[in-house]
């Protein structure tokens, strides 16, 4: 069967198991890019049975050579890999599962990017969209993905009981998270005096489209750290972190943090926990 063809039905069969859009889409441009490079390499149709350990292993090696990917990605890439060999091997399409000893690359763990309140401060006043800006503000103190926030609906922002509920979040679970004072006052102004008239449902709604795309919130994003002049690197995501990363600094149980974020493993929320050479040097003061 070819290639394309069994990521086609793959992207199905996920479909049907309900996996997130984010998921399925994230899987299906990784395999595209492998058929691709076959493709390119054969210069004619790639058939899934004529693949071979060495063939996706040569594929990997030609990802690490380029340069181009942390090896975070080429996991990625790993991942999306093995799940469509399983998914082959599974339904009669290989007669072994190529990918089964194909092993993730090891790296050195890096402390993820977070921002400090003050440079949270520092990058909502450069934020001129001031939708953008209350999404983000949002993103910072709620912890929300970026998926979960550009899709609230006016229902799920409970602004009586000061509760956002995140329907459907990631791996498709339920999950309540409370307004806190400091944004409550931004997101009751927006609806009582400024958000756009539209039929649109979606909380953050533009009068254009009737909503926000996670690809313009990173866009506008970048463009207010370069006006700050920021060598980091900051996305949608990161702002996830630094809710997170606050809190941690701020001594809440790393529990609650697990559940405000809804995480299903603690290992996933530890890596919140960073510490400065302030802190550190603090710690080894209490000896003696």
């Amino acid at each position: 069967m070819l290639l394309v063809t069994v990521i086609d039905e793959l992207e199905f069969h996920l479909t049907v198991k309900q996996r997130s859009i984010e998921t399925i889409r994230g899987y299906k441009l990784d395999l595209l890019a492998l058929d691709r490079y076959f493709v390119e390499k054969t210069n004619g149709p790639v058939y899934v049975e004529d693949l071979t350990t060495e063939d996706i292993e040569s594929y990997l090696e030609t990802l690490v050579m380029t340069g181009k990917y942390a090896v975070a990605s080429i996991n990625r890439y790993i991942n999306s890999i093995r799940v469509l060999g399983q998914f082959a091997y599974k339904k009669g399409w290989m007669e072994t599962d190529i990918t089964k000893d194909i092993e993730s690359l090891k790296g050195e763990k890096k402390e993820r990017t977070y921002l400090t309140e003050k440079e949270l401060i520092d990058l909502f006043e450069v934020i001129h969209h001031p939708l953008i800006c209350l999404a983000a503000r949002t993103m910072a103190f709620s912890g929300l993905r970026v998926s979960e926030c550009i899709h609230l609906t006016l229902e799920d922002v409970d602004l009586e009981n000061d509760l956002i509920y995140v329907i459907e979040g990631k791996g498709k679970k339920d999950r309540t998270v409370p307004i806190s004072k400091s944004l409550k006052p931004y997101l009751v102004d927006y609806i009582d005096n400024w958000r756009v008239e539209t039929t649109s449902n979606r909380f953050f709604a533009t009068k254009k489209t009737g909503s926000l795309s996670s690809q313009y919130i990173n866009r506008k994003l970048h463009d207010a750290v370069k006006k700050l002049g920021w060598k980091k690197k900051v996305t949608a995501h990161i702002l996830r972190h630094s809710f997170a990363s606050n809190l941690v600094a701020k001594d809440v149980n790393i529990v609650k943090v697990s559940k405000l974020l809804g995480h299903a493993d603690l290992k996933t929320t530890s890596i919140y926990t960073h510490a400065n050479h302030k802190q550190l040097s603090e710690a080894v003061d209490l000896l003696g």
